[in-house]
């Protein structure tokens, strides 16, 4: 049947037959595109890339359309031609993983279904696959009765619903404390829900010192929430969790632990020492789009008990009318601060069933080992100075003379040039190049090849 007007949906009988040719143009236009860049990003910088963009797509709102296909192959070619791709071995700057073909298939299904959980009624299959994810991954971290989690847009959403249950716990006065190697998003959460300016202590090893920690928090009178870090965002690092977590017990203050890139070691027999203590915490941050080879977005806030969720009780009778609550119906507005939200469950439901607890453990310790290798062969060369040995599957390393203007230099022109995408990140008052491998698929010949490319640029 012919839709009106000539414009079929994705869902309903006939959704996935007027889907079918248009995924062939969409996959075609991957391939052109992606063909078309000849490296991890495109080269030329900004201005090259915008120019590019505008002249392939022209105007983007004409006065008459130039039909689906046509439109699919300009935009999806020119996204890929322009694309930092993090399935690209050389494109390893950035907590940003090459999702797993599989969760990229799922979310499919979830597009041309578009289903919303903020009320059962828009989604009851999707509401039961999110509650048993949700128990399922808790559990993980959590040897307790009833633990739960949230699925969040991230770390950031994660981190800042941790700081307001802790809030809801103890009031507007409460007293957050982290290091300086934690993530941006916890100060500005601490500003975003009112609390006072949090308190960073400083982290001169990379790490949370449990003696600055006990100081402070023995000088501290009223409720405190102490937020630790699993995979530190600039060197991978993990804090001493078993001893702050102590202290934490000891002084009577809450714990956080921001495991958005650590967080899935639990799942490796061979990692999963370095989290002892992570199911100490209050409340724990997860993000699969990390160490999870997720689409973005895949976040979690997992706690030890579903009871911890409670402040986030809301209710508005067009979604959650009393009567319908009591009648069975489950009530999902305390499941989120957002309203509308996609099922980003499924993508990871479908990834934990495809893969099992060893085909993800598989990955996590290839990657792993990825760092390690690289590291020994930057420790091993004259021409470059490794900072130290990677705990998770990042590493800090600077070429042997370069200055901190050099290695910046360095850094922007290999990004212009389009030949390898790394960051940087300031320790021991220097700067230093960041290779953050997360692709399970890199191989020792490409670590070499972008060895061999950062000598080719250090000498000219």
């Amino acid at each position: 049947m012919t839709a009106p007007h000539g414009h079929p949906l994705a869902g309903g009988a006939t959704g996935p037959e007027a889907l079918r040719p248009l995924l062939d143009t969409a996959l075609d236009a991957l391939r052109t595109g992606t063909t078309a860049r000849h490296g991890p990003l495109p080269a030329g910088g900004p201005d090259t890339v915008t120019a590019h963009v505008r002249t392939a797509l022209g105007d983007l709102l004409p006065d008459h359309g130039t039909g689906d296909h046509e439109a699919l192959r300009t935009l999806v070619h020119t996204l890929a031609a322009g694309a930092a791709d993090p399935a690209d071995p050389l494109c390893a700057a950035h907590l940003h993983c090459p999702p797993l073909a599989v969760a990229a298939a799922a979310d499919l299904a979830v597009a041309a279904l578009n289903p919303s959980l903020d009320s059962w009624d828009q989604a009851p299959a999707a509401s039961a696959i999110e509650a048993l994810l949700t128990r399922t991954l808790a559990a993980e971290f959590y040897d307790t009765p009833h633990p739960d989690a949230l699925v969040t847009t991230g770390g950031t959403e994660a981190n800042q619903l941790a700081l307001l249950l802790a809030r809801e716990r103890h009031g507007p006065h409460l007293t957050v404390l982290h290091g300086a190697n934690a993530h941006h998003s916890v100060p500005r959460a601490a500003w975003l829900l009112g609390l006072p300016p949090a308190t960073e202590l400083p982290t001169p090893a990379g790490v949370l010192d449990p003696e600055r920690l006990a100081e402070a928090l023995a000088a501290i009178p009223g409720p405190t929430l102490v937020t630790a870090t699993a995979g530190t965002t600039d060197a991978g690092l993990i804090d001493p969790l078993p001893a702050l977590a102590d202290l934490c017990e000891h002084h009577g203050a809450d714990l956080h632990v921001d495991a958005a890139y650590g967080g899935l070691l639990a799942l490796s027999p061979r990692h999963r020492h370095h989290l002892d203590g992570l199911g100490r915490a209050h409340s724990l941050t997860v993000d699969l789009h990390k160490l999870g080879w997720q689409p973005v977005a895949a976040g979690l806030l997992a706690v030890p008990d579903t009871a911890l969720l409670a402040p986030l009780a809301h209710q508005a009778d067009y979604l959650n009318a009393t009567d319908d609550t009591e009648a069975g119906l489950p009530d999902l507005l305390g499941r989120s601060l957002r309203t509308t939200r996609r099922p980003d469950a499924l993508k990871i439901a479908t990834t934990l069933r495809a893969l099992g607890r060893d085909g993800l453990t598989d990955l996590i310790d290839r990657t792993c080992a990825l760092a390690r290798h690289l590291a020994r062969r930057l420790d091993a060369h004259p021409g470059f100075e490794l900072h130290s040995a990677p705990t998770l599957t990042t590493v800090l390393f600077r070429p042997t003379h370069a200055t901190d203007e050099d290695l910046a230099t360095l850094r922007r022109t290999l990004l212009h040039q389009g030949r390898a995408v790394l960051g940087r990140t300031h320790a021991d008052g220097r700067l230093w190049l960041k290779a953050t491998l997360l692709n399970p698929h890199t191989t020792a010949g490409d670590l070499d090849t972008l060895i061999a490319l950062l000598e080719g640029s250090t000498h000219r």
